[in-house]
């Protein structure tokens, strides 16, 4: 006997509530409960029979010391930066969710993995948004491999485990998740529970029968992927790709990983032949003209398990308006702020009235806190007109008090320098190597004054 259950879901968090609210309870956000109706009866929904038998889902009470471990064997998906951002290749059984603005390059990158992959391994290309003849023309424009891959277009999920059954590839796409969808399920492709359950199916379904699963994910205007917060719990693996200000490169960064490290970054470029791998990330980001001048600097971050080199830029200029403008690119606004009052509290410049400007080159989003001696040298450097240096290198976190304090991996950031043939670094004091670097002259500081001596005596 059937039964019509009535319940609301959030459109922005996911999650269900018995009755109508004007606020939802778990994000706060208003107006956002939608109303959804599901019939239930008391056979087993159908899709649920499939993963009668899932090893994963039952077991018995056991120590953990007894759990029997076995290495996680890895194959690589033929790009060294893809590979990175995996956390170091592709792991059977695993569910990676690639998400980003449309024309980031998601298609084109897993198209580019499929066709490589294909040469010596199942692999099975389900498009559910692009034509197969869509599909095989961006290929043939990429020169890709294409006489292996197998491709077929379907948005329904019993019918794509019915393929994947019959094709038993080791590694799938499904292209996107938000235009598949459940016949059970009460709602339309890309709604909240359509998203969430078929999702999960795939998830199931994959780790049931060890295939590596990519999931195609959209995100909202304000960047967020699109769909509901569990959508990313389901997942092994949460990657987005994004763009530069000047469309030539892109930047996949994971938020989760299983089996590697978080917010590991990649950089490609996008060529007539695809995304091609950056092997020298730093390179990129630093101005390729030599010649010093006032505002720019150089910092090193830390992303993921390397060093980056990236260029810090400000711009202060005396300001026409009432309320002088504070505009940061790559650089989180609240921090400068905190920065500019450290300057005006313990070193005396006062610099409040003036219009600044800050920029990090190529795109680059600011994490960490590292870059904080830097970008507060560079602020001073464009404030008294004065260029302190093309081969000068920077790091360190500024506390209130104006202290310099030490940033993780520093030894390993001084050489990233060093190989990029900059010759002087001014660092946190506790970061002071054991052993001088060849053709690097480090100085460290305990006091931003300390800093603003040394620089503006170099």
């Amino acid at each position: 006997m059937s039964k019509i259950k009535t319940y609301y879901v959030c459109i922005n968090c996911g999650t269900e509530q018995n009755k109508w609210q004007g606020k939802c309870p778990d994000c706060q956000a208003w107006n956002t409960l939608e109303e959804k109706t599901t019939t239930t009866t008391t056979n087993k929904a159908p899709h649920a029979q499939v993963f009668e038998g899932y090893a994963g889902q039952q077991s018995e009470v056991q120590a953990l010391s007894a759990v029997t471990l076995t290495e996680q064997s890895r194959f690589t998906t033929g790009s060294k930066e893809f590979d990175r951002v995996l956390g170091g290749g592709l792991v059977a059984g695993s569910a990676i969710l690639l998400g980003g603005h449309p024309g980031a390059g998601k298609s084109t990158l897993l198209l580019q993995t499929m066709c490589y992959l294909s040469q010596h391994m199942n692999a099975l290309y389900i498009t559910g948004e692009e034509s197969l003849q869509q599909l095989a023309l961006r290929a043939k424009r990429l020169a890709l491999p294409i006489d292996k891959l197998q491709v077929a277009a379907a948005t329904e999920m019993i019918k794509i485990t019915d393929i994947a059954k019959q094709q038993q590839p080791q590694i799938m796409v499904i292209d996107s998740i938000q235009v598949m969808y459940l016949a059970d399920i009460n709602s339309a492709p890309g709604g909240v529970a359509q998203v969430r359950e078929s999702a999960a199916y795939l998830t199931r379904f994959a780790k049931q029968h060890q295939i590596v699963l990519f999931l195609v994910g959209h995100v909202t205007k304000e960047g967020f992927l699109a769909g509901p917060k569990v959508l990313e719990h389901l997942i092994d693996t949460s990657a987005m790709i994004s763009t530069t200000e000047d469309s030539r490169y892109r930047m996949i960064r994971t938020s989760k990983n299983r089996f590697g490290a978080v917010n590991e970054l990649g950089v490609f470029a996008m060529t007539e032949r695809g995304l091609k791998e950056i092997k020298n990330p730093s390179a990129i980001f630093l101005s390729q003209n030599q010649q010093p001048s006032p505002g720019r600097l150089a910092t090193v971050l830390w992303e993921g398990s390397r060093p980056l080199l990236i260029e810090i830029q400000a711009l202060v200029d005396d300001s026409s308006f009432e309320q002088p403008r504070r505009v940061t690119v790559g650089i989180e606004q609240n921090r400068l702020s905190m920065l500019l009052a450290v300057l005006h509290k313990h070193s005396g410049l006062q610099i409040g009235g003036q219009d600044i400007f800050t920029n990090v080159v190529g795109g680059v989003k600011i994490n960490e806190t590292s870059a904080d001696l830097a970008l507060l040298l560079a602020i001073v450097s464009s404030f008294k007109n004065q260029a302190f240096g093309s081969e000068l290198i920077l790091f360190g976190e500024i506390g209130l008090s104006g202290e310099i304090r030490p940033v993780p991996y520093g030894q390993e950031r001084l050489q990233e320098a060093a190989k990029h043939g900059f010759k002087q670094a001014i660092i946190p004091k506790t970061n002071m190597p054991k052993k001088p670097l060849e053709n690097l002259t480090i100085i460290g500081v305990e006091h931003i004054n300390q800093a603003l001596d040394a620089i503006i005596a170099n």
